[in-house]
């Protein structure tokens, strides 16, 4: 049996049919509600909580695979504590789980680009012009993080302690995952501020990868690889930000933004926002993190996995398109702002 934690988020959402279609038996957890995904009729539901030990412990009852799909994604400086409680104390109860249940379990633990350390524990490429990150990068323990990044960090470690204790166990590290999901929700935000026809963008880059490409790698890794304590960027390129939202938009049938906001107009505004959510109480629409994200050109190099798997991710037209698709089929965005991911 294979147990799936974040059954009702992006990536569990399409690993959790993937995995039926392949005929394995699958138990997810889930909060709030089971989500409508394909094949949900045949996966046995636990709605419950990542810090739950008791429940995990029973949940993972008869378990030889785990994929360690929940996790929060925010910028907000309200979400720090729950970052950390959902990333890496739950990260850390998970593991316990793996640990005290059997020796023979095997764990697929979906960390991010974001704990690998970023520009500071980059290179510059041959050509001096982009800085690459790969998996060797370490993490500047007196560099500034934000939160969302220090909780995965915290949770990779986790993760390694695990491994150092005898689990068997892999780490994916994606980039901004693209997928038709809710619009309100992580990366769905961009697709959702293209569709809105803002007319502003901020200078940068985006680092992004398929759904589909991320479950792929998540099977080969860990059904297909001997491979054990080991972690594994999964990132198909990266584009300029205004290129992703100029594709979105025309995919749309939209008017693309036209209008760079310079980087003293965005430093003004999330200080601005910052105030206004303090006085409020309110979820600031850009925050010192969005607004500085991507200003450095950096790329993940997916070159391990592509070699350890012989995986071929697809390029961002593909990736757009059916994403678009999808999400004009569903329910048309509620307005909002998004400046940057």
């Amino acid at each position: 049996m294979v147990f799936v934690t974040g059954g009702s988020g992006l990536m569990g959402s399409f690993l959790i049919p993937a995995l039926v279609a392949q005929g394995y038996v699958v138990r997810a957890l889930y909060r709030q509600q089971v989500p409508a995904i394909q094949h949900a009729d045949k996966v046995e539901w636990i709605e419950g909580d990542l810090r739950d030990t008791t429940l995990l412990r029973t949940a993972l009852a008869g378990v030889t695979h785990v994929f360690h799909c929940a996790g929060l994604v925010s910028y907000a400086p309200q979400d720090a504590a729950k970052l950390q409680q959902t990333n890496a104390e739950g990260t850390a109860a998970v593991v316990d789980a793996c640990l005290e249940q059997s020796s023979d379990i095997r764990l697929c633990h979906v960390s991010s680009v974001a704990a690998l350390g970023g520009p500071a524990a980059a290179k510059l490429d041959i050509r001096g012009a982009n800085i690459v990150v790969d998996e060797t990068a370490k993490w500047d323990l007196g560099a500034g993080h934000n939160a969302y990044a220090t909780s995965k960090y915290f949770g990779e470690l986790e993760v390694w302690r695990g491994i150092s204790e005898g689990l068997s166990a892999v780490i994916v590290n994606p980039s901004v995952v693209l997928g038709p999901a809710d619009w309100q929700r992580s990366s769905t935000r961009l697709f959702r501020y293209a569709h809105q026809e803002h007319a502003f963008y901020t200078p940068g880059c985006l680092n992004y990868v398929d759904v589909r490409d991320v479950v792929e790698a998540m099977l080969r890794l860990t059904f297909q690889s001997e491979v054990a304590g080991e972690r594994f960027i999964l990132s198909g390129g990266a584009v300029p930000l205004r290129d992703f939202l100029i594709q979105a938009a025309e995919c749309f049938g939209k008017k693309p933004p036209t209008v760079a906001v310079p980087t003293w107009a965005a430093e003004t505004i999330w200080r601005l926002e910052h105030v206004r959510s303090v006085l409020t109480g309110a979820r600031p629409l850009i925050t010192k993190d969005t607004a500085r994200a991507g200003r450095r050109s950096v790329i993940y190099s997916a070159a391990k996995v592509e070699a350890a798997t012989g995986l071929q991710f697809r390029p961002l037209a593909e990736t757009v398109q059916w994403c678009c698709a999808g999400l004009t089929s569903a329910n048309q965005p509620s307005p909002g702002v998004v400046i940057a991911s």
